[in-house]
């Protein structure tokens, strides 16, 4: 490998310095190829597909969290052998992407797309794609993300566009695609229809309105109650659900529309609810998609009274025509007041639809439009989670996901806008219509020439392909039949119906399979108050922000963890900061044991010490639950295990307890320590690949580790069951619980950290005397005391503090260091921290409910502690005998 840039060892710098390292990294990975997907058939596929972002956007906290999930399963998979494709590539992103370029022309030229003309439009919007398109493949370098750039693609690619046609013109075919009227979401500012996610829901202020409408035959009247009194223009009945009493004997008379000359009849329908409101609904098919249903069912005329524009049309009649919405809301407060027929008006709190792009109030609206018809396509998406060949992590999403589907509207696939795949349809003069996957000038049936379609499609009918467009179908290229079905996605929540859905009827009905196994459904990022970041709020986190000021490592660490912790979590950047802390430890810690190591520290040998075989059995206990965890995706398991084994076992404990071994030159500490660190590198790269690529460059430098070209080459850490200890591990856990008992001795007593111990006895009997008796000089050493004695008999010492460790009593006799009052203080507060336990476990185990629900084996582990908190406070209340 190349190190010529790396610093040399007895050169890290104190602290590890991101800037000094991560854009060099960046630069190596991509010299070498490193991420390159290649078509290898001895090695298992294994391939991801980045939810492709738009082609307008910026990296922000979703895409990083989410980028850092599928990082770090494409770099461990890349490291266990498999052939990794991580596919990636942006949306065209049709409304956001024709906006951004009709506001530019506006703020520099003061033109509008129609006064360029369709073509000319397309030519700026195409020049500003090639221009600022890639932003967020920059973005989504510098997070280091391993995707493979050689196959970059775009939705609106010469060969993606080819596959767009093809699977339209298919499902026209078969027909599951249709032209038709029903209500969408309409936006009256981008005069095109809106999906659902293109739809914001804003809780507002507004008012209800309870409207009376008399009944034709004079006999009484019915209450309604209304946000919209506009619309009461289009009204074309009055509903009642046939179960309320309050109704019995209206059904099938008739009702005076206020404000106009009609008359309409009272109908019964289920869709009603009897405790909404008056329970009189009002029925408008042209402008409610409930009312439009009921008006199906009951053969009810659709009458439009709201236009394109959001001005009121010809039909709500005379003295409405050309009204903004709004102002004919106002004007029908007035109409009503003015006939009697406005009962109350009272403050009313709801959400109402906006426009994603322009915050426009959406109208629903009745509008020719075509559709995809979902009753089969949703039936194989149905199938496919049923039968387990598509599976959710965490797996409560699954019954949310098959909810949606079964209670699935067609689609509304046609946008009138410039930007995007223009409907492949054609039209003659005679009203032949034909779909083609090629242009057609002439009529196939008739001769005559052809007019297309205007609308282009969906943008999620295009992405819906990504898993095996990318691959390039329609061809059975090399690729599909390689990686196709891909093996996980990992997605928001958001696009669960409007995109992971429709991935996966679109992979079934085209490719004949499901275009992933596993669909991971990562956390939200939410402010500190728990609410959605916004950037109009002044709540936005930028990620690039934080990476330049705690590290990408430090965050990707965090972004791994918190994105699959199986709930939103709130920004707190002590988090970060703990993770820049982390990784600043490793670097320190590294720099450490490559100070101290020869260039060949030798292989590990058979007769380790019990510290050595502890430290071994826990690397293999931690490769075993990082490993199940990446494999399982809980990957905040596995940064929780990496995070205790790196900071707490390795470096706090066994560095602290080889020192003495190191420096005195004994060649098993060293073989030891260059395996566990190899091996935490290797653990630890996918999510913190920067910082471990440099450590290992140093290793490799030294000559501690075969030479890889990066960390990527080295492997995944092999299993090695045989280093499994148990008596190892407990031993070395007592030993520590000693340490730690006594350090806290210390602590609480105020003795000063520099201060040593004249001595420390130790009084423990059988397998426990042994160990310690083995390893007094390591104890002494870790509990600063000049000398440590392990008895088995009677201790009677006058001045000492006392602990005590299982079955062990610890003295540390405090001649010189404390005097006999704060010793007092001391155990009499250790006394009462007993007593307050011992009254809780009473409590729980006098406590009938508890033990008949309580499992044995907890039930028995309380007694055993009651029966060791028994002992303990014995031992206690010596101590302040002999002190007192």
């Amino acid at each position: 490998m190349d190190t010529t840039t790396a610093t040399p060892p007895t050169s890290m710098p104190p602290a590890y310095v991101p800037a000094d390292v991560e854009a060099r990294w960046i630069d190596r990975w991509e010299t070498l190829d490193a991420f390159r997907a290649e078509l290898d058939p001895s090695r298992p596929p294994f391939a991801v597909v980045l939810p492709p972002p738009n082609v307008t956007g910026s990296l922000h906290l979703g895409h990083a969290t989410n980028g850092t999930i599928q990082d770090v399963l494409c770099r461990t998979r890349r490291m266990q052998g498999y052939a990794v494709l991580w596919q990636g590539g942006t949306d065209h992103a049709g409304i956001a992407t024709q906006n951004v370029v009709e506001r530019k022309l506006r703020q520099e030229k003061g033109l509008t797309r129609h006064d360029l003309g369709r073509e000319a439009f397309l030519q700026e919007v195409w020049a500003w794609k090639e221009h600022y398109g890639n932003t967020i493949l920059a973005q989504f370098r510098r997070l280091g993300a391993s995707l493979d750039v050689s196959r970059w693609r775009f939705t609106m690619d010469e060969g993606y566009s080819r596959a767009v046609r093809k699977a339209f013109v298919a499902l026209h075919e078969r027909g599951h695609i249709y032209r038709g009227k029903r209500i969408i979401n309409w936006c009256p500012r981008c005069l095109t229809s809106l999906s659902d996610l293109e739809v914001n829901h804003v809780e507002t202020e507004g008012t209800l309105y309870h409207v009376r409408y008399p009944l034709a035959d004079g006999t009484g009247d019915l209450m309604v109650a209304t946000v919209r009194p506009e619309t009461i223009l289009g009204d074309v009945a009055i509903a009642v659900n046939p179960a309320d009493e309050r109704f019995e004997g209206m059904v099938g008379k008739h009702v005076r529309v206020p404000m106009t000359d009609r008359t309409v009849p009272v109908i019964a329908d289920e869709a009603v609810e009897v405790g909404f409101g008056t329970g009189a609904l009002k029925v408008t098919p042209a402008h409610d998609a409930t009312d439009a249903e009921i008006g199906q069912r009951h053969g009810l005329e659709a009458i439009e009274v709201i236009a394109a524009d959001g001005l009121m049309n010809e039909a709500a009649g005379p003295g409405w025509t050309g009204l903004e919405r709004f102002e004919a809301r106002k004007r029908a407060r007035q109409e009503l007041e003015r006939l009697n027929l406005l009962i109350t008006c009272e403050p009313y709190r709801h959400n109402v639809s906006q426009c994603d792009r322009c915050q426009t109030v959406v109208e629903p609206r009745l509008s020719e439009q075509w559709f995809v018809s979902m009753k089969q396509l949703a039936a194989r998406a149905i199938h496919a989670t049923e039968e387990k060949r598509v599976r959710f992590h965490p797996e409560r999403w699954e019954s949310v996901y098959l909810d949606w589907l079964h209670n699935l509207r067609d689609w509304c696939v046609s946008r009138q806008l410039w930007w995007g795949h223009r409907i492949p349809v054609w039209t003659c003069e005679d009203g032949h219509v034909h779909a083609s996957e090629t242009d057609l000038d002439t009529c196939p049936t008739c001769g005559k020439a052809t007019i297309q379609d205007p609308d282009v499609l969906d943008t999620w009918f295009s992405s819906a392909m990504w898993p095996f467009a990318t691959l390039g179908w329609p061809d059975r290229t090399p690729e599909l039949e390689r990686f196709y079905p891909t093996a996980v996605l990992s997605t928001a929540r958001d696009i669960l119906y409007l995109w992971v859905a429709r991935m996966v009827f679109m992979g079934e009905n085209f490719v004949g399979q499901e275009p992933f196994r596993d669909v991971v459904i990562h956390a939200t990022i939410l402010d500190a108050k728990g609410q959605r970041m916004s950037k109009s709020k002044g709540t936005g986190v930028d990620p690039l922000d934080i990476m330049e000021k705690y590290g990408t490592d430090a965050c990707r660490f965090w972004f791994a963890g918190a994105g699959t912790s199986g709930q939103d979590v709130r920004y707190v950047e002590d988090k970060l900061e703990a993770g820049r802390n982390f990784a600043n430890k490793l670097w320190n810690a590294s720099r450490f044991v490559l100070l101290n190591l020869p260039s060949d520290p030798g292989e590990l040998p058979d007769d380790l010490e019990t510290i050595d075989r502890w430290i071994l059995s826990r690397l293999e206990a931690t490769r075993e639950t990082v490993t199940q965890a990446i494999d399982g995706y809980h990957l905040a398991e596995a940064t929780q295990a990496l995070y205790h084994f790196t900071w707490n076992e390795f470096c706090d404990w066994y560095i602290e307890m080889a020192k003495p071994r190191m420096q005195a030159g004994d060649p098993s500490v060293r073989a030891v320590l260059r395996e566990v660190l190899y091996g935490v590198l290797r653990l630890l790269h996918p999510f913190m690949p920067f910082l471990t690529e440099e450590i290992h460059a140093q290793l490799v430098q030294q000559g501690l580790v075969p030479v890889r070209e990066t960390l990527l080459h080295a492997g995944w850490p092999l299993a090695h069951p045989e280093r499994a200890d148990a008596r190892a591990t407990a031993e070395v856990e007592l030993l520590m619980d000693v340490v730690r008992t006594v350090r806290n001795m210390r602590a609480e007593l105020g003795v000063p950290a520099g201060k040593k111990a004249e001595r420390l006895v130790i009084q423990a009997a059988g397998a426990a005397a042994g160990l310690l008796e083995g390893v007094k000089a390591l104890v002494a050493t870790l509990t600063r005391s000049e000398q440590v004695d392990v008895v088995t008999g009677p201790v009677d010492l006058a001045l000492a503090a006392s602990g005590v460790v299982g079955d062990c009593q610890l003295w540390l006799p405090l001649a010189g260091l404390l005097d006999r009052e704060k010793e007092l203080k001391r155990l009499q507060k250790e006394l009462e921290g007993l007593d307050k336990e011992a009254v809780r476990l009473v409590g729980q185990l006098s406590n009938e409910a508890f033990l008949a629900k309580a499992p044995d084996a907890v039930v028995a582990k309380l007694r055993s502690r009651q029966d060791e908190l028994g002992h303990q406070r014995a031992v206690l209340e010596g101590q302040v005998k002999r002190w007192s």
